[in-house]
């Protein structure tokens, strides 16, 4: 029993890192990550914010990623200007019993939503329904949106500007590449947001000097 659980385990490990090993090398989705950070750098610049929303999982990487901007990744700066619109209990719960919970995302954009917006849309499966009704909901605002999904992007990602599609279609290992690139997207918008002097060298020749091992 303890050898198939260990075994268990490891198979797991394995499949995650080579899911990450895909996204590592994916020169198309490292290039979208790179001009979404560049786009919300420049939104949060011009007085604009960032929204974000999913479910379950999602939900949590939702707020996740919004602590990092409104508190901090790694480094002390000054706070970011974003917002995970999956928090508020009444608000969540006033929509979905009033409109139905496939538009608990996209009526908080209608009320909160502002030309120059970036929204990022969260869903592993490519079709949550609240997600989609987000999306849709954005076009008319102005607002540039990324769909950060897998099981080969779904609905949301034939309506977002930008998506970034896990090669996965487990939950478990989209979720945990999800995580990483939420990472690394933060990292990448303080950048273009501040500058690359603003963090000086140390922290960067740490990252490279870990990346060369």
């Amino acid at each position: 029993m303890a050898s198939a659980v260990r075994d268990l385990a490891l198979r797991h490990f394995d499949t995650s890192r080579l899911v990450l090993e895909q996204v590592l090398h994916d020169e198309s989705l490292l290039a979208t990550l790179e001009r979404i950070a560049d786009l919300t750098a420049q939104a949060m610049l011009g007085g604009r914010k960032l929204m974000v929303a999913g479910n379950g999982g999602s939900a949590a990487d939702s707020q996740h990623l919004v602590a990092e901007f409104v508190s901090r990744l790694t480094v002390d700066r000054p706070a970011m200007r974003a917002v995970a619109l999956t928090t508020d209990s009444s608000i969540l719960t006033a929509i979905g019993n009033d409109y139905g919970y496939d538009l608990v995302f996209a009526r908080q954009i209608e009320a909160l939503g502002q030309d120059g917006d970036v929204f990022i849309g969260i869903t592993t499966s490519g079709n949550s329904p609240n997600i989609v009704k987000a999306l849709e909901q954005t076009k008319p605002a102005g607002i540039t949106t990324l769909a950060l999904t897998g099981n080969g992007g779904g609905k949301v990602a034939q309506l977002a500007d930008y998506s970034i599609v896990v090669p996965s279609a487990v939950t478990a290992h989209i979720q945990e590449s999800h995580l990483v690139i939420e990472h690394v997207f933060c990292m990448l918008v303080e950048r273009c947001y501040f500058g690359m002097s603003y963090f000086g060298e140390t922290q960067d020749k740490e990252l490279t000097k870990q990346w060369k091992r």
